[in-house]
């Protein structure tokens, strides 16, 4: 039987299954497309209506409460409602008590409200369901993916040939920066190929090292790469919070000294509490005399690459065989949507598999993208349309103009800390993280000063002052902000990630702070 003979036939009434009436509930003839259109009004509306029911942040609304509440709902009912009925819940019951990034006093994580233009382009990707994992999945998509990764190469000034894929954040990308890492040492100097024959004796000695500010992160990547977490070395940190290179030379000296097999060095451009960036140049400098692999985990400061005025703050990272960059931080991207760089694309080699179903080999030398090979996970979204909208409403000038404003900003509550007596600012900012603590009213009083001194505050009390603080200004929904320790201590940190906040907004948080400072001292004298 001929195609055109196929194409003439006519299935009799009656003949096998008929849709379910749940098809109506998919894009592709006109009462699906339809109802789409309809659905996204709706969720449109209900987003718009959550935003409007809570003043702040948070609505305040603690753990053991929401939980009761939403084991109520039902998972999994023998029938459906409408979507109406269904949206009317996800409103009352789970968006209400969402944290609103949006809000300026939404001020604890590396967490951003997404740009318009971006939730335009989670629209699209997510209505079309493109998979990166094949070209005939998504053929626009993997071509415009390899463009954006190309842009983002020249964005941190690697040379020809380098390459990357899009992840799901700074997590996955750290992962495959030191799988690749390992990988590449064990061939070079083991001569052997972990993919096929696994970790060569010598793996118990394999090292990394970071400095003791990096993000949790590298451990994990040891573990998962089955180095385990005591195979990460980390180096004490300077005044300014980045890796301190004398004692970087010493760990080094002494590594050697045992045996060990140092592979890689992982730098950080934007530690999670301060912002600090390590001095990739002389990074680059000792990772290139020693033949290790330098990574640099940028997720967070990543984004000073599009700021004329912040770009000198990476210098060096161009030199680094791989890094990390979030898009869903200082880009302004929903969550998630990262990027891993390869300084020499060639390395990808490492990772390269081939499955006939997938990725033949014989598309590989036809040319056609084959971006599964890249990456650790098989099925991903188009998730680099989102900067590619992003960038092209906004320009290049527009998206670091809002990088510029936050830092700016930082510097400017920074100096409001500086000059309120019963606050103490941590360390001075590098990017848009601020870390402080409320002192009490004994105002001679630091952090980790001995309790036997008169009057003087123990770490104890400093402890829970700030942690109070915190815990309340959440609980009322006044305002969100972080907790971290420095030395050992309690500390409160403002995340400014937001163009929309402003210093009189930040001010406000600020006198809340020591308003509820004030308020649990004269409490716990009470007592």
């Amino acid at each position: 039987m001929t195609g055109s003979d196929l194409a003439g036939r006519r299935r009799p009434a009656g003949d096998g299954p008929t849709p379910p009436d749940a098809a109506s509930s998919f894009l592709g003839d006109p009462d699906g497309n339809a109802a789409y259109a309809a659905a996204i009004d709706r969720a449109r509306d209900c987003l718009l209506e959550s935003f409007a029911t809570v003043d702040g942040p948070y609505a305040g609304t603690d753990h053991e409460t929401l939980r009761a509440r939403i084991d109520e709902l039902t998972v999994v009912p023998e029938t459906g409602d409408s979507l109406a009925a269904v949206l009317e819940t996800v409103g009352d019951e789970i968006l209400t008590d969402s944290v609103r990034v949006h809000d300026p006093d939404c001020v604890a994580h590396l967490h951003c409200p997404p740009t318009i233009p971006a939730l335009a382009a989670e629209l699209l990707l997510s209505g079309t369901n493109q998979s990166l994992d094949s070209f005939d999945q998504a053929p626009a998509a993997s071509v415009l993916e390899e463009r954006v990764v190309d842009a983002c190469c020249d964005l941190f000034d690697y040379p020809a040939g380098a390459d990357g894929v899009f992840t799901g954040g700074g997590t996955e990308s750290n992962l495959l920066g030191l799988l690749l890492a390992r990988d590449w040492y064990c061939r070079t100097r083991f001569d052997r190929d972990v993919q096929s024959a696994g970790l060569p004796p010598e793996a118990a000695d394999l090292r990394l090292l970071c400095s003791d500010a990096a993000h949790f992160t590298a451990d994990q990547a040891a573990h998962h790469l089955g180095l385990g977490e005591d195979a990460v070395v980390t180096v004490p940190t300077d005044d300014d919070r980045r890796m301190d290179l004398a004692a970087l030379d010493e760990t080094l000296e002494a590594l050697a000294a045992d045996g060990r097999h140092p592979f890689a060095i992982v730098g950080t451009a934007g530690t999670t509490d301060f912002g600090s960036i390590d001095p990739l140049a002389a990074l680059a400098d000792r990772a290139a005399e020693r033949d290790l692999w330098l990574h640099v985990d940028a997720a967070y400061g990543g984004a000073c690459a599009i700021s004329d005025s912040l770009r000198s703050k990476l210098a060096g990272i161009d030199r680094a065989d791989s890094i990390a960059v979030d898009f869903h931080k200082l880009f302004y991207q929903p969550i998630g949507c990262g990027a891993f760089l390869l300084r020499d694309g060639d390395r990808y080699r490492f990772l390269e598999r081939n499955a006939a179903y997938l990725n033949p080999e014989r598309d590989d030398a036809a040319g056609v993208p084959n971006l599964v090979s890249k990456s650790p996970r098989t099925t991903r979204r188009f998730d680099a349309l989102k900067p590619f909208v992003t960038f092209n409403a906004l320009g290049r000038a527009g998206v670091a103009d809002c990088v510029e404003y936050v830092c700016e900003l930082a510097d400017a509550v920074a100096a409001e800390i500086r000059a309120e007596p019963a606050l103490e600012l941590c360390c001075d900012p590098e990017l848009s993280a601020v870390v402080f603590r409320y002192r009490p009213s004994d105002r001679g009083a630091r952090a980790g000063e001995s309790d036997d001194r008169p009057g003087s505050a123990s770490r104890p009390a400093l402890d829970r002052l700030n942690r109070g603080i915190r815990d309340e200004l959440f609980a009322d929904g006044e305002a969100i902000l972080a907790r971290t320790e420095v030395d050992g201590t309690a500390a409160l940190k403002l995340t400014l990630l937001n163009p929309k906040t402003t210093p009189s907004d930040l001010q406000a948080v600020l006198a809340a702070v020591v308003d509820r400072g004030e308020a649990l001292e004269a409490e716990t004298d009470s007592t």
